[in-house]
């Protein structure tokens, strides 16, 4: 199976736990119904990409990374390689190459769908980044290190994350009710 058929097959029975998400879900199918080359950077002006969430083994901290480019903090993330076998592996490679963590436990269902402009990724507001979230717990005794794409990689406790936009405090919201 190509990446692009799991894809597409994941985001298909993915049973969305709201009516936005479940209108994203429906946006992304029919965008890689209709996009062979949905799932790489030179999909204009949309691209699925594929991020993770890494919660502490209690799932009291959530370690995130100073994205160097967009100088905010995020889930770690970002696009699709010509090597990656399933969406979920693709999340699992980002988290693993932008933390620096071995041992990642990954929900291999996704935990939320964010649609979002990227003005570092093309003119602004012309590239969105259709991107699905999984989730990952990370071994007790994990240690992180920082990435080229990064800035800074930190813990963070869920109820004090350094920018809490809703959409991020839902994504560790949903990620926690799936863990817990």
């Amino acid at each position: 199976m190509s990446l692009h058929a799991d894809a597409l097959a994941v985001l298909t029975d993915w049973p969305a736990p709201t009516v936005v998400q479940e209108s994203l879900r429906e946006r992304y199918v029919e965008h890689l119904r209709a996009r062979p080359d949905g799932l790489t950077r030179e999909c204009r002006p949309d691209h699925v990409t594929a991020s993770t969430l890494v919660l502490s083994a209690d799932g009291g901290a959530a370690l995130l990374t100073l994205h160097a480019k967009a100088h905010r903090w995020f889930q770690f993330g970002g696009h699709c390689e010509p090597g990656d076998a399933t969406l979920a592996g693709a999340a699992a490679r980002e988290a693993t190459e932008e933390s620096g963590l071995t041992g990642l436990t990954l929900d291999p269902v996704p935990v939320q769908l964010s649609e979002h402009a990227v003005p570092f990724c093309g003119p602004a507001g012309d590239v969105h980044h259709l991107d699905v979230r999984f989730v990952a717990v990370a071994p007790a005794d994990a240690v992180h290190a920082v990435s080229d794409e990064s800035l800074d990689v930190r813990w963070w406790p869920v109820d004090a994350l350094p920018d809490p936009e809703p959409d991020l405090v839902e994504l560790v919201a949903m990620a926690r009710a799936r863990i817990l």
